[in-house]
C-alpha cells in the first residue's frame, strides 16, 4: 500500500526533499562564477543517477487538491531555449536553476490563438500567439485572438481569475516587471478589445501620431468600461505591483471620476499608493479597504544586466569573428525599483493569512525575458530569467513551509533565441558560460533594429503542491485556468455570487435637506455597483467585500413620500432596491451629516475612499408614491447630479481622514 502524505502537513516527501536540495543553493547566482562538474564519466551527467527508479518518488510528489493558495509565475517569452541559455550561462549545462528547475512535476502545453470575428478565418487556429491571447487563455479558460485582453473572439468579456477569486472571498495579487497595463498583468485586470488601450489619453495620443484608435468603444467617453489603467482600479486586487506609472498621471475624461488623474482616483478610492522600495517597506497590510498599488517605474523596470550588442552575420562569405563576453550589471537596476523576488515575497506576506482565513491567488510575471528577446539582447533576457528564478525560489520557500499552496511556473509563448553552433546570417551574441566555454545565441526572425518574433512552439509548465499533477503530459494553455480554479475550488458563476444582493437605506425616514446612506450588500460577483433613481444615474461605488455604499443628498424642496434607489451590479446586472421616506417631520438630525459620517467597514470605496457621493434626489414623487419625476423636475435633478459627479464633490466624511466634507 502506498502511504500518501497529508496535504495539510509536510507536502510530499520527494517533493520536499527535491526543493530542499534546490533551495539550499538559492543564494543569488554569480554572473562570473564557473562550475566545476565532472561530466565525462558514465552517469556523470545523469540528473537522476545511474539506474535510479523514480516511480515511488514521483508518486509521493503527487498531492491531491484542493489548495488554499495558488501562485502562478510567468516568464514572458520563456521557451525552452531561453531557459537553457540562462542555465548554461548562470550555473552550467550540468547544473540546475534553483527555482525554475526545482519543481518536481513537469508537462508541456500548447499556446496557439484564434482568428477573431471579422477575419475570414474566424475561429480557426493562429499558430503564433501574442501575450494578450495567451494570457487571456490561462486567465479565463478561453482561446481568443492576438491583442485581445479578457474578451473572446467575438469581443465578449470573459471573467478572469482575480475577479473569480475575489467573488469567492480570496485575496488577490498581480505583479509584473512590465508596465502594469502590459498584456500579461492586464488579463487579470481588464477587458478590452485591443491591448494598447493603456490609459484615458491613449486614443488622443494615437490620433496625434496618425494611428488608429486602440480604446474605441472601450473608452469611458464612448460608454465603455475604460482603459486598462482605469479598469485596474475597478478590479481592485489587494496587491498590484509593476511599472507604468506614467499612465496614472493621465486624467479621466468621462465618468464619475472625470477631471481626476488616475493617481488621484487611487488615493480617493482608498488605495495605498507607493512608488519606491522604501515606501513599500512601510506597507504592512493590504485588503479590500486599503489595497496596495505600487508603481515603481514610469514604464518597464530596468533589467538586471546591461544590454549586450549582437553582431550581424552575413548571408554569404566569411562570417565575422565574434568574441565571447560576460554580461555586466546594469547600474540602473535596483534602487527605488524592488527586485521581482522582493515583490513576490512582499505580496505573499501581505496576502497570506495563517489564521485559517481564506487563501489567495497571486500572479507574478518576469516580463522582460520577452522584451529583451525582441531586442536580440542575450544578456538582458538571461538576467531577467535569473530574476524570475529568484522569484520562483521565494514562492517555493513559502509553499514548502505552508503545505497548502500550488505553485505553477510557465510562460506565455515561445520566442526567437536559439543556441547554435556557428555564426548565422542573423544576429549573434557569444557568451562565456559558467562552464568556462562559449555559447552562441542567434536571433533570426528580424533584421537588426527590428523586433524579433514570437514562435508557436509548445512550452514547459511545471508545478509543486496540491493539484500539481494536473500539469503533467501535454495540455493546453486554457487547461491551466481550470487547474488553478479547480485547485482553489472556485465557483465561477459570478452572477450567482451576486444573486440575492440586498439594498438598505439609513435612515429610512429623512427630512428634506438631509441625506440617506444606501448600502448594497451581497454583490460579491461585482467590482462596481451603479446607483440610479428613476433610471437616471446617481453614481457608482467600488465593491468592498461584497458591499457598496452611496450617500444620497435629498434636496431641501423634496416632496414628501416614498423614494427608491436601485443598485445594479455592473458585471452581473443583479439589482437591489432601497426604499426611504421623505417626511417634513422626520428627526432633523437623521441623515443630516452631523455625526462623524464615517462609513462602516466594508463600505463601497468611491470618491471618498469609503463611500461614493451620489447625485441628489429632489422634487415630489408621483401620486402613486413611485420614483418618477415629472419632466419639469428631472432637469434640475440631473443638472445638480451632473455637477456633483463631474466636480468630484465629496458629500460625506472620508473614512480615513475623518474629515467632514459637505456639499
Amino acid at each position: 500500500m502506498v502511504i500518501r502524505p497529508s496535504r495539510r502537513g509536510a507536502v510530499a516527501t520527494f517533493a520536499t526533499a527535491a526543493l530542499a536540495a534546490a533551495l539550499a543553493v538559492s543564494a543569488p547566482l554569480s554572473a562570473s562564477a564557473a562550475t566545476d562538474f565532472d561530466l565525462d564519466g558514465t552517469a556523470d551527467a545523469a540528473r537522476n543517477g545511474a539506474g535510479a527508479d523514480r516511480a515511488d518518488a514521483v508518486r509521493a510528489s503527487i498531492v491531491d487538491g484542493p489548495a488554499k493558495n495558488v501562485i502562478l509565475l510567468i516568464g514572458d517569452g520563456m521557451g525552452d531555449s531561453e531557459i537553457t541559455a540562462a542555465r548554461n550561462y548562470l550555473v552550467g549545462a550540468g547544473g540546475s536553476l534553483p527555482g525554475i528547475d526545482a519543481l518536481p512535476l513537469t508537462g508541456q502545453y500548447t499556446t496557439y490563438s484564434l482568428y477573431p470575428e471579422g477575419n475570414p478565418n474566424v475561429g480557426k487556429v493562429d499558430a503564433v500567439p501574442d501575450s494578450a491571447a495567451t494570457g487571456t487563455a490561462w486567465a479565463t479558460g478561453t482561446k481568443t485572438y492576438d491583442n485581445a485582453v479578457g474578451v473572446d473572439i467575438y469581443g465578449d468579456r470573459e471573467d478572469n481569475l482575480i475577479e473569480i477569486a475575489k467573488a469567492n472571498g480570496l485575496r488577490t495579487g498581480n505583479v509584473s516587471t512590465a508596465e502594469i497595463q502590459d498584456a500579461t498583468p492586464a488579463v487579470q485586470a481588464a477587458h478590452v478589445a485591443q491591448r494598447a488601450c493603456y490609459g484615458p489619453d491613449t486614443d488622443a495620443q494615437r490620433a496625434a501620431a496618425g494611428q488608429s484608435a486602440a480604446c474605441g468603444p472601450d473608452a469611458k467617453e464612448n460608454g465603455g468600461a475604460g482603459s486598462i489603467s482605469e479598469q485596474l482600479l475597478d478590479t481592485r486586487a489587494d496587491v498590484t505591483f509593476g511599472g507604468g506609472r506614467e499612465y496614472f498621471s493621465q486624467t479621466a475624461n468621462a465618468g464619475v471620476y472625470s477631471g481626476l488623474t488616475l493617481e488621484q482616483q487611487a488615493a480617493d478610492r482608498g488605495y495605498q499608493y507607493v512608488t519606491t522600495a522604501a515606501g513599500l517597506d512601510g506597507i504592512t497590510e493590504a485588503d479590500q479597504e486599503s489595497p496596495v498599488l505600487g508603481l515603481f517605474a514610469e514604464r518597464n523596470f530596468a533589467t538586471r544586466f546591461s544590454p549586450s550588442v549582437p553582431v550581424q552575420g552575413v548571408a554569404t562569405g566569411t562570417q565575422p569573428t565574434i568574441p565571447a563576453i560576460r554580461c555586466t550589471d546594469n547600474p540602473a537596476y535596483g534602487g527605488d525599483q524592488p527586485a521581482l523576488a522582493a515583490l513576490t515575497e512582499k505580496s505573499i506576506d501581505l496576502l497570506d493569512r495563517p489564521d485559517g482565513e481564506s487563501g489567495f491567488f497571486l500572479q507574478v510575471e518576469g516580463a522582460s525575458i520577452d522584451k529583451q528577446d525582441h531586442a536580440a539582447d542575450a544578456c538582458g533576457q538571461i538576467g531577467e530569467t535569473q530574476d524570475l528564478d529568484e522569484a520562483v525560489q521565494a514562492a517555493l520557500e513559502f509553499a514548502e513551509a505552508d503545505g497548502e499552496t500550488l505553485v505553477i511556473v510557465t510562460a506565455d509563448h515561445a520566442h526567437t533565441s536559439q543556441i547554435v553552433d556557428n555564426v548565422t546570417p542573423g544576429l549573434n551574441t557569444r557568451l562565456t558560460t559558467a562552464d568556462g566555454t562559449s555559447m552562441l545565441i542567434a536571433y533570426g526572425t528580424a533584421a537588426a533594429g527590428g523586433s524579433q518574433q514570437h514562435t508557436g512552439a509548445q512550452l514547459r509548465i511545471a508545478a509543486y503542491g496540491p493539484g500539481a499533477a494536473n500539469v503533467l503530459g501535454l495540455t493546453d494553455q486554457t487547461d491551466n485556468f481550470f487547474t488553478m480554479a479547480n485547485a482553489l475550488e472556485l465557483d465561477r458563476d459570478l452572477v450567482a455570487a451576486s444573486t440575492g444582493a440586498t439594498a438598505t437605506a439609513d435612515p429610512t425616514e429623512v427630512a428634506p435637506g438631509g441625506r440617506v446612506t444606501i448600502t448594497g450588500s451581497g454583490f460579491a460577483g461585482d467590482v462596481i455597483v451603479n446607483a440610479t433613481f428613476d433610471g437616471e444615474p446617481l453614481g457608482q461605488a467600488d465593491v468592498i467585500d461584497g458591499v457598496a455604499t452611496f450617500v444620497v443628498p435629498v434636496d431641501a424642496d423634496a416632496g414628501e413620500g416614498d423614494y427608491e434607489v436601485v443598485l445594479t451590479g455592473a458585471r452581473t446586472g443583479v439589482t437591489a432596491t432601497a426604499t426611504f421616506t421623505v417626511a417634513v417631520d422626520a428627526d432633523a438630525s437623521s441623515g443630516d451629516g452631523t455625526d462623524d459620517g464615517a462609513p462602516a467597514p466594508g463600505a463601497g470605496g468611491g470618491a471618498n475612499g469609503g463611500t461614493t457621493p451620489a447625485g441628489s434626489i429632489g422634487g415630489s414623487p408621483n401620486a402613486g408614491g413611485s420614483l418618477s419625476f415629472t419632466g419639469a423636475e428631472v432637469a434640475p435633478f440631473l443638472a445638480l447630479g451632473g455637477l456633483l459627479l463631474a466636480a468630484g464633490t465629496a458629500l460625506v466624511v472620508r473614512a480615513r481622514m475623518r474629515r467632514a466634507r459637505h456639499a
